[in-house]
């Protein structure tokens, strides 16, 4: 259960575009405009420098409600046995665990094994193929060991990748699962057209993302909170505060909610909704490949 490097993208060419013929282009990195191509490896170092605590971070900027939000992400995505999983930008584990957590308590739901066919391995028979995909090595490894720590052995792959040229074959995955990832990505069309790429027909595209406040006299504590308590906390706890500052400044920079429908409808999802969390701190955003 190692977690493997890739730089293969099957069929990914829109992605790999974001580099030409850019000379001079530039990209949001928080507040602060960067060269295009640099966005990748400050991200990177933002996510190398929390991995060890980014369960804590996440604590930190939701106040532990992000626990919730999860839950409300694993109801929707209601993940059956017989599936196949991609989890993005999730190397932790945090969502991929509940997937398969979910997925374990149908035990009681015995498949049907038809003549012929080989018998499930006892204990691993509701279990779908999980793969988690994350940009960032050091995460990965936390998710691994953390994977180790709960006996999961064989239901799951770790795979160092992008999230905008995704190493793996066109129409490989039942679902694609994202979880505060999408705002760290340098250019999100090429994320949401990889998402379609990897998804079978029929298959579900799930993003759980910070997102814009709906509730005008919420909007101004939440500011407060993420742009003054928040980074005071990442330097008292983790003694990193230009990450977590980082890491507010995104989210205000992620598109709301009605323009991130859009985007996914121009990458070609269909059936496209999204569910506010938390009077809009968070957004569940939904779609399909038909």
């Amino acid at each position: 259960m190692s977690a493997k490097s890739s730089s293969s993208s099957g069929s990914a060419s829109s992605s790999s575009k974001v580099g030409a013929g850019t000379s001079g282009a530039t990209t949001h990195f928080g507040y602060q405009d960067v060269p295009l191509d640099e966005k990748r490896g400050r991200v990177q170092g933002v996510f190398e420098s929390v991995a060890s605590n980014y369960d804590l971070m996440n604590d930190l900027m939701s106040g532990g409600i992000h626990r919730l939000w999860k839950a409300s992400m694993i109801d929707w995505l209601d993940p059956r046995p017989g599936q196949t999983f991609l989890d993005v930008a999730g190397g932790t584990g945090d969502i991929a665990f509940r997937i398969d957590e979910r997925l374990s308590q149908a035990k009681d739901d015995v498949p049907v094994v038809l003549p012929g066919e080989d018998e499930p391995d006892e204990g691993e028979e509701q279990r779908a193929p999980i793969t988690v995909c994350d940009l960032t090595l050091g995460m990965l490894e936390v998710g691994r060991d953390r994977g180790l720590d709960r006996g999961i052995l064989h239901s799951m792959d770790w795979v160092c990748g992008n999230a905008e040229a995704l190493p793996f074959p066109d129409r490989s995955f039942d679902a694609y699962s994202i979880a505060f990832g999408l705002r760290n990505v340098t250019d999100i069309p090429a994320a949401l057209a990889e998402a379609k790429r990897v998804l079978k027909p029929g298959g579900r595209f799930l993003c759980l993302e910070f997102s814009q406040v709906v509730i005008p006299a919420f909007a101004s504590l939440y500011d407060l909170y993420s742009f003054k308590v928040l980074p005071a906390m990442g330097e008292a706890v983790a003694k990193d505060r230009a990450s977590y500052q980082y890491l507010a400044e995104s989210i205000r920079r992620f598109p709301p909610q009605e323009d991130l429908i859009a985007l996914m409808n121009a990458a070609g999802l269909s059936m496209t909704s999204y569910r506010n969390l938390s009077g809009g701190i968070a957004a569940l955003h939904s779609g399909w490949r038909i």
